[in-house]
């Protein structure tokens, strides 16, 4: 089977703990690149849940514009936000 370079940007940090798991593990970056490759083309789906950060949902946001709004008010004093609006 013909092999491929794939070229992938993360942050260094990312890299380095990637990399410590890998090798805890007995695994280089490679084999566990291609391992998740292999699984997501087998199962045609991502193999773990993926989920939205409930932190940036519109009830939270307008809620932290709402929060903003008074302290900007206040001069930042006192603020109140009603959980239960």
């Amino acid at each position: 089977m013909a092999q491929t370079t794939v070229s992938v940007r993360m942050d260094n940090e990312l890299k380095k703990e990637f990399d410590a798991v890998c090798n805890d593990l007995g695994l280089s970056m490679t084999t566990a690149i291609t391992m998740l490759a292999k699984k997501m083309a087998r199962e045609k789906r991502l193999p773990f849940e993926i989920s939205i950060d409930p932190f940036y949902s519109d009830e939270n946001i307008k809620r932290l514009k709402k929060s903003i709004a008074q302290m900007e008010t206040t001069g930042g004093t006192i603020h109140e936000v009603d959980l239960y609006d």
